[in-house]
């Protein structure tokens, strides 16, 4: 094919015109640019010549006075006076003036002044103006409205199509999983047997509803998926969308809420009609909680676009047709806030719970975090499960990562149990502070004070195994007592909280034994036995005053969230004395058992300040307790829930 001068040769296959030539491109985005600029210009170019259309020679600015001075002496040619009092016209040597009649004077005469000293005079009227004035405000009219269709433009093309700008505000913000759905399977999740099948057989009942209709069965319209932060809520989500074969509709509850009022409700409509036309589907909520707050007394306002929202919801929900196989699943993890009308039977069928997982389920949690990492031989997961109790699926992923970050910072690409105790230390208790230097007066109260934790918690029958000592500043904590429970407690015998409670009180009696005075050092270990001792009282029944009656937590209550003290003055005070027996009972006990070995607690304060950190099984060594309890203790020093630490600060609350 040739080209002729002039003309660039036509690929092969572009498109032709009907006349059979090739067709021009569309624009580029840049030239649509420049075609906007130079509109924009020539709208600027026309109000600037419109707005010195009038201007010519210098106007010269007269007063009033100097006008009939001006007149006095026959110097005014013409004068132009408006319905306003403004006077405009030329002088006789042809310079234009401008002067104004104040209103104030009602000056009758000064039109014959102008006529007899022969001013030709003209009037004009208020409604009379120029081209510009007419033009000027259209103009700016135009360029509102093109900078609004522009907008609209982009916002239509950000939504894809269909409704866009303002009018496309209402319409619902669901990620929808079809075609492309996330590759998160059932066997990613460790554990959660129990509600992993719940959740299968909602994904069941889409798949295969005429299972159901044969046996007369009628599969649930929602699942609410309720636990604490980080037990995988949102990925046991994911996991059914990547098992179902059906569309997917996942958002959150902060989607559905703005600033006009009605924009939530409209999205709930246009979310539940996009998924009842592709039934059988599958709607996911994250932070439910953020819609579906109580209404009334101790929720938000009457007339709140949340309240509006959460309606509309509750209507979608029980206004399915029959036959529309729209499930909704939902997950929160402060269920005790919802609205009841929420949970009743009709809307949310089923609620799911996730707990915190057990020893078992942190094992498989930890070796689904660890896939791709590399382990030193010497690194045991069951060890490191057992060492987590309380820890969320989070928290584990955590812990892994930390472990690797503490790897790296050592030059290797090997994770060890060195690194995962470091880890576990840092989330427990905070990052290794080594300018935080103390004095040795200093070190030597820490000392003690962490020796006498460490020495009752040994000679406690019923009291956790120690685990770890140390005198190494850490976060807020100037030394730390760690202790590990042998195994998962699920209930707490009385022998075993006073047990406690004798442990948490140890340091404090330690330092008044050796050192003669208390120090600000147990302000957490005395935050935290009375917070157990107060419970003891006034939640469990453990005091024989008081008697088994059971307050519950002081403060609103799911049933009453204005409810207060639920109690007496007379009942505050039978509580208040038994704490502080119990605590006076605790404190007692460490001391006896303090003095009564008064040389192996200068023995273990003595290798505390020579080697600032020992473990479990050298404390055995030195107190030369039983073989049984010997067992009980893991050599590895693993960090626990339960720890006493020495700080002069407020307690901030221990895992």
């Amino acid at each position: 094919m040739r080209s002729y001068p002039g003309q660039a040769p036509r690929r092969q296959g572009a498109p032709t015109q009907p006349n059979g030539r090739a067709a021009l491109p569309p624009p580029a985005p840049l030239q649509r640019w420049r075609y906007g600029l130079m509109l924009v210009a020539l709208l600027i170019a026309a109000l600037v010549v419109l707005g010195t259309e009038n201007r010519g020679a210098p106007v010269r600015e007269l007063s009033y006075t100097g006008f009939v001075e001006q007149v006095d002496a026959n110097r005014v040619s013409t004068a132009t006076i408006s319905s306003t009092g403004a006077v405009t016209g030329k002088l006789h040597s042809g310079t234009a003036y401008a002067s104004q009649i104040p209103a104030a004077l009602n000056d009758t005469s000064l039109g014959q002044v102008l006529l007899r000293h022969g001013v030709q005079v003209t009037g004009t009227s208020a409604t009379s103006t120029s081209l510009a004035g007419l033009l000027e405000p259209l103009l700016l009219m135009g360029l509102m409205i093109g900078a609004f269709v522009w907008v609209g433009r982009r916002a239509r093309k950000q939504l894809g199509g269909g409704l866009g700008g303002v009018m496309g505000i209402g319409r619902s913000k669901a990620k929808v999983y079809d075609e492309e759905k996330p590759t998160t399977r059932f066997t990613d999740i460790a554990g959660y047997e129990g509600s992993k099948a719940e959740v299968m057989e909602v994904v069941d009942f889409l798949k295969h509803p005429q299972r159901y209709a044969a046996a007369g069965a009628v599969g649930p319209k929602g699942v609410l998926m309720v636990g604490p932060p980080g037990t995988g809520k949102t990925l046991l989500a994911r996991a059914v969308a990547g098992e179902a074969g059906v569309p997917f509709f996942a958002l959150s509850g902060s989607s559905f809420v703005e600033m006009f009022v009605g924009v939530g409700a409209s999205r709930v409509r246009d979310l539940f009609a996009d998924a009842r036309k592709r039934s059988p589907a599958i709607i996911f909520i994250d932070e439910i909680d953020a819609i579906g707050g109580r209404r009334g007394p101790g929720g938000f306002g009457s007339n709140d676009e949340r309240e509006q929202t959460l309606n509309q919801l509750l209507s979608d929900m029980d206004g399915f047709e029959p036959g529309a196989s729209v499930v909704v699943m939902a997950a929160t993890n402060r269920a005790e806030i919802l609205d009841s009308a929420l949970l009743r039977p009709g809307r949310f069928d089923r609620t799911v719970e996730i707990p915190l997982p057990n020893q078992s389920e942190r094992t498989a949690v930890l070796a689904i975090h660890g896939n791709g990492k590399k382990f030193d031989p010497d690194v045991d997961l069951d060890a490191v499960a057992r060492s987590t109790p309380g820890f969320s699926g989070a928290d584990l992923a955590n812990l892994v990562n930390e472990a690797a970050i503490n790897a790296v910072r050592a030059r290797r690409d090997v994770i060890t149990a060195a690194d995962f105790d470091m880890a576990r230390d840092r989330l427990l208790i905070g990052r290794r502070d080594t300018s935080n230097a103390l004095l040795p007066e200093e070190k030597h109260a820490v000392a003690v004070h962490e020796a006498g934790h460490a020495l009752v918690a040994v000679l406690s029958e019923h009291a956790d195994p120690v685990a770890k000592v140390t005198i190494l500043p850490r976060g807020a904590a100037l030394g730390v007592t760690e202790q590990l429970p042998v195994s998962e407690r699920h209930l707490y015998p009385k022998s075993y909280l006073t047990d406690s409670l004798a442990v948490r009180l140890a340091g404090r009696a330690a330092e008044v034994i050796v050192l003669g005075e208390p120090s600000t050092g147990a302000s957490n270990d005395l935050a935290g036995a009375t917070s157990l001792a107060t419970r003891m009282v006034r939640e469990w029944g453990l005091s024989i005053e008081v008697g088994p009656v059971g307050y519950g937590p002081e403060g609103p209550t799911r049933d009453n969230p204005f409810a207060g003290r639920q109690y007496s003055e007379e009942t505050q005070r039978s509580i208040d004395r038994e704490v502080a027996n119990l605590l006076d009972e605790a404190q007692a006990r460490a001391s006896k058992l303090l003095r009564d070995n008064l040389g192996t607690l200068e023995r273990v304060t003595e290798l505390l300040l020579e080697r600032e950190t020992i473990d479990g099984t050298e404390l055995l060594a030195i107190t030369g307790a039983k073989t049984s309890t010997e067992e009980r203790v893991l050599v590895l020093g693993h960090a626990a829930t339960s720890m006493s630490r020495t700080d002069d600060r407020p307690a901030t609350g221990n895992r």
